[in-house]
């Protein structure tokens, strides 16, 4: 008898809300250039679009999140955050404790993953996340530096909690990928060596930061009044005159 299968199969299992091997160590991993260039891109993306998108949402980088007031060691801390709405603390927030009142899970966490530590990014960090409430979570692999065992490695992974609670992976592959948390394609661009974020999955309409926003206006102010002058020159008149 032949058993047919097809490519890929669904997992879905229970994690429990508390591990022993979830506790986290003081082993402060120092973050290699590349990947810290590819976190700070990827916050101040998120950051302006929660400002575009006029969300009283906190954007963070590395921040200490606990949901287990009697394992105070078992968290996680995420390359990235998003956490809407924001905590009451605003810039002084030191943790995130959702046992505190005003403390409510990310909408969303960023994972970029590291050669050195990539079965924690492939195997135990959607655990952590859907054990603490976590709405999604985006998994990039610049360098596909992740398991095979584990059915990867993938350029992007997006998980995602649906409407009975369940956190599922609903993407893995190359890229674009949808993202229903800030409604934007995910793409793998410069060889997957970078992540960026636009508003069609044909990737015309990019999202910028608020730097590259505010250069962008600029450069157009400057066309403008280029092309100002040159009209100004065609109808025999110095542009530079002071009358």
């Amino acid at each position: 008898m032949v058993l047919h299968t097809s490519a890929r199969a669904r997992l879905v299992y229970e994690t429990p809300s508390v591990r022993d091997d979830w506790a986290l160590l003081e082993d402060n991993v120092p973050e290699s250039r590349p990947h810290d260039l590819v976190s700070e891109r990827v916050r101040d993306l998120l950051a302006a679009w929660a400002h575009r998108a006029g969300r009283r949402a906190a954007v963070c980088r590395n921040l200490a999140v606990r949901w287990d007031e009697e394992h105070p060691s078992v968290g996680v801390d995420p390359d990235i955050c998003v956490i809407d709405p924001a905590p009451p603390e605003g810039d002084a927030l030191m943790s995130l404790c959702l046992w505190h009142t005003g403390h409510h899970a990310p909408l969303l966490a960023v994972e970029i993953v590291s050669a050195s530590r990539a079965d924690k990014d492939y195997a135990q960090s959607p655990d952590k996340y859907a054990a603490n409430g976590t709405q999604e979570l985006w998994v990039f692999d610049p360098k596909l530096a992740g398991p095979k065992a584990l059915g990867g490695p993938f350029r992007i992974q997006v998980w995602s909690r649906d409407g009975n609670g369940d956190f599922r992976r609903i993407y893995a592959d190359k890229g674009p990928a949808w993202s229903e948390a800030v409604k934007g394609w995910l793409f793998a661009v410069d060889e997957g060596r970078s992540l960026r974020i636009a508003d069609d999955e044909a990737g015309t309409s990019w999202w910028m930061t608020a730097e590259e926003t505010e250069r962008a206006a600029k450069e157009e102010a400057e066309r403008r009044a280029d092309r100002l002058a040159a009209r100004l020159r065609a109808l025999g008149v110095d542009p530079d005159s002071p009358g």
